[in-house]
């Protein structure tokens, strides 16, 4: 596929919230990051998991999804498990 088939940044950032919300029921809170691949788009995705009150408190998970050129979802991963209020350090 070359680049003029590619899907932009902006699509693959919506492909990937939009697939995601299918997959696992729930609306994501965000795409925290997206990159280019050689196989299509990488995205990290912010999602709520358990929502409590106060909001600060609530579980957040990071997914890691994978897209091809297109923009269709092939996979993806939860990653890491959060309260909203954390703060990330020195994340690597």
């Amino acid at each position: 596929m070359t680049d003029d088939e590619r899907v932009s940044a902006a699509e693959a950032m919506r492909n990937a919230a939009e697939q995601l919300t299918e997959l696992l029921g729930r609306a994501p809170e965000s795409v925290s990051a997206l990159k280019p691949t050689e196989q299509g788009w990488e995205a990290d995705v912010e999602v709520v998991e358990l929502e409590r009150i106060p909001e600060t408190t609530s579980v957040m998970a990071s997914y890691q999804v994978v897209l091809d050129p297109a923009g269709k979802l092939l996979g993806y991963e939860r990653g890491r498990r959060y309260t909203r209020s954390q703060v990330d350090r020195d994340r690597r």
